[in-house]
């Protein structure tokens, strides 16, 4: 048997299996999170179904064993791995909106999701793995020898595989072309022992592989400006109606919007210039808004407050790139960063009138941004009088979420308010010092005129913090368990 046929089967098998992993999740991601119940969802998936294809792999391996029969279960791999990407779209938005319908939460949605979409290419990957085993050994006695070599081997194509994904693939052609670069490797190493009949294999992925992305995206009737695969997430600008939006997770959460003209959204972004005013009469002379995504509230504070110093912080570039081409992302005092927002926070030594945070990744907010280490540091952060302003999605009729940030937020700073903005959204204000409805109501003559009436309803809205509540640490925060939990609820008592 040509054992450096085997080897290069096992090693290319090894890297398949793990770099479909890390772009399964990423596919993922966009619709249901990257959160840890999504990973787990992931790579419990694929150990199961790399232990089926193992015990199959090995009685196959007994009635055929041959270098044939091996690479025409890679081939077989390789066509269902290059199929994924192209039924995920619609497969995905089907079940996000059958999901949706009940609101049954991201647990099944993305179990599900990725038991049909990879399961099946990873089980038949798993059949490799003992096929080259019995074709390798020839004599008991080297069993173990070769069986280890064989393992190694696989091992570093795996870890090959994890670095290609995460480093190189995803971040430079996207996640449908990584799976599509696999499918190919796997075609390409199946190939000599399959003879000329097969090179259609190959030559189709190849071909798959040209096909522009674009031909696969959805656009929902709207005009699609831009869209990328950035390091963090799928991004994209859709125009209708004369207004920009970014949206993000494949359309599932709108993270900016721009009107030529215009600054103010009627949503809760609005709430962001006036809320400020209820801890002190003075507009902010500085701001810094974590989760900047393309530019909305920085935007405005530019534009009705230009002495205002904003310090915008967002950790994915790409879409501070677009927020200037495409949402006149300019101020007078604006400064941009590329960063995580609370490494950002922990590394500087600046003080803020108003901190705004509104960094999610639908449907959740990351974890160590929810915690009581976390506002301890925002505490420190705020300049006498300051405030923090928290965007707390949720869903309809479900205030887990906000309970628990009100309680946490209020560990640490003795003022915690609530404005109701939208039944999809609540903006919690903290503070050190007072705040109050009736002194952003005070603040109303003194604002530019547009902001008067925003000002004045988020004053008749504004109210004490729900009570209740768990404190959440940076070592215990089980957001994704708890944003989950509250939509599973939501759906048993809509179902009632």
């Amino acid at each position: 048997m040509p054992s450096r046929r085997i080897e290069a089967v096992a090693f290319t098998v090894g890297a398949a299996s793990l770099g479909t992993e890390i772009a399964a999740a990423r596919l993922l991601a966009p619709w249901f999170g990257a959160s840890t119940i999504v990973w787990a969802n992931t790579i419990a998936t694929v150990l199961v179904a790399l232990a089926i294809g193992y015990w199959f792999g090995g009685q196959i391996a007994d009635r055929d064993p041959s270098l044939q029969g091996l690479s025409r279960l890679v081939v077989l791999a390789a066509g269902l791995l290059a199929i994924v990407p192209f039924v995920a779209g619609p497969f995905l938005r089907v079940s996000v909106e059958a999901l949706d319908s009940v609101e049954a939460g991201a647990f099944a949605g993305s179990l599900l999701a990725v038991l049909v979409l990879v399961a099946v290419p990873v089980l038949v990957l798993g059949m490799a793995a003992p096929y080259a085993v019995r074709l390798s050994v020839a004599r008991v006695e080297e069993a173990g020898r070769i069986t280890g070599r064989l393992y190694a081997i696989s091992t570093v194509g795996s870890l090959a595989g994890v670095f290609l994904s995460a480093l190189l693939l995803i971040p430079l052609v996207g996640t449908r072309r990584t799976f599509l670069a696999f499918a190919l490797s796997l075609a390409l190493v199946a190939l000599p022992a399959l003879g000329r009949r097969f090179v259609l294999a190959p030559v189709g992925v190849a071909l798959l592989l040209a096909l522009p992305v674009g031909t696969v995206k959805s656009t929902a009737g709207t005009r699609v400006l831009w869209d990328r695969e950035t390091e963090y997430q799928y991004a994209r600008v859709v125009e209708s109606g004369g207004e920009r939006r970014l949206e993000l997770n494949e359309g599932q959460a709108i993270h900016s919007v721009y009107r030529p003209g215009r600054w103010l959204t009627g949503d809760y972004w609005d709430e962001m210039l006036v809320l400020p005013f209820a801890a002190a009469l003075r507009a902010p002379r500085s701001v810094a808004i974590l989760g900047n995504a393309a530019g909305t509230t920085a935007r405005a504070y530019g534009h009705y407050f230009p002495r205002a110093r904003v310090d915008a912080v967002e950790i994915d570039e790409e879409l501070t790139k677009v927020g200037r081409e495409l949402f006149d992302l300019r101020g007078p005092r604006l400064r941009v960063y590329t960063a995580d927002a609370r490494p950002f926070l922990r590394r500087t030594g600046r003080r803020w009138d108003a901190i705004v945070v509104d960094a999610y990744r639908q449907p959740y907010i990351p974890f160590y941004l929810t915690t009581r280490e976390f506002f301890a540091l925002v505490r420190e952060r705020l300049a006498p009088g300051g405030v923090v302003l928290v965007n707390v999605g949720h869903p309809k009729g479900s205030d887990g979420l906000e309970r628990v940030l009100s309680a946490t937020m209020g560990a640490e700073l003795a003022t915690v308010l609530r404005d109701p903005v939208k039944d999809t959204n609540v903006v919690l204000l903290g503070t050190a010092g007072d705040a109050s409805a009736g002194r952003l109501r005070a603040a109303v003559p003194s604002l530019p005129a547009d902001l008067r009436p925003v000002a004045d309803a988020a004053a008749g809205r504004l109210a004490h913090r729900a009570g209740g509540g768990s404190v959440y640490t940076d070592d215990r925060a089980p957001v994704e368990w708890l944003v989950d939990t509250s939509i599973l609820q939501v759906a048993a008592h809509g179902e009632r």
